[in-house]
């Protein structure tokens, strides 16, 4: 793990009905993001989706809340990734994750995609599964059949809660994670 991120996506659905949803918990991770470090995330056609670009130790590094739907992620991940060249193994993708309980993190880079639709896409369109990925647990609703609705319902407030000391936590993180210090940052989010 040597390589720097150069790009952090947080998965989510476009438009106000989903905007309280727990499939946006990606989403809420980039604003928090964006206002810490001063940055304005701006709509941008040709990157589908809306996108900020800040300045650190002199090397950019871009934000960015698609705004396709979440199975159709990787279109705009993909297009920022091959606009400003950066690799997979570069970005780091933050979404939310049935099989963590409600409030935990993890941090990993690769692997399966866990039925997660935008992880799915962005696998798909960078034709590999070697990305970094934030997971935000929101927990599972304990039936597959259930899960759909799950995600794309309101938390109750003591899982938003939780969901949201999860993203501040994992904000914590963001300079070890940009410094390439991953041990001490898994030891960090891993952390209770």
């Amino acid at each position: 793990m040597s390589n720097k991120i150069k790009m952090i996506v947080g998965l989510g659905n476009p438009g106000s009905e989903y905007e309280q949803t727990r499939h946006n918990a990606g989403f809420w991770f980039i604003d928090e993001l964006a206002w810490q470090y001063k940055a304005t995330l701006k709509e941008e056609k040709k990157f589908f989706g809306s996108v900020a670009r800040i300045s650190i130790s002199g090397s950019d590094l871009w934000f960015l809340k698609p705004s396709t739907f979440m199975n159709r992620s990787g279109q705009a991940v993909a297009a920022l990734a091959q606009f400003y060249k950066i690799k997979p193994e570069e970005i780091l993708v933050v979404h939310d994750e049935l099989d963590i309980p409600c409030g935990r993190i993890k941090f990993k880079l690769g692997g399966g995609n866990g039925g997660h639709n935008g992880l799915k896409d962005i696998q798909a369109r960078l034709g590999t599964p070697d990305f970094y990925r934030l997971r935000l647990g929101i927990d599972h609703p304990g039936d597959r059949n259930l899960v759909v609705g799950y995600v794309l319902n309101k938390p109750s407030p003591e899982h938003r809660q939780q969901i949201d000391e999860a993203i501040n936590k994992s904000l914590k993180a963001v300079p070890m994670l940009l410094a390439g210090e991953w041990e001490e940052a898994v030891r960090f989010l891993h952390s209770k």
